[in-house]
């Protein structure tokens, strides 16, 4: 006696089902993402990022001698 074989219909349908909507809520919330997004309004700050070159610095024109004498 043998059993008849169970045919796997009606799998697809339900994945493809679930996928179709995983795909429709991420695309809503992109969607919904750039609109709030779009409709914010500036923070008022802004940040600027610039480079300084080095300057040149004056020679001192003032000479100072330091004499250390020890004692015996």
């Amino acid at each position: 006696m043998s059993r008849p074989r169970r045919r796997r219909r009606g799998r697809i349908g339900p994945w493809a089902l679930r996928v179709l909507a995983l795909a429709v809520v991420l695309a809503i919330g992109v969607a919904l993402g750039q609109a709030l997004d779009d409709s914010s309004a500036p923070s008022g700050t802004e940040t600027s990022v610039r480079t300084l070159e080095p300057g040149t610095q004056s020679v001192p024109t003032v000479t100072v001698t330091v004499t250390i004498s020890t004692t015996p």
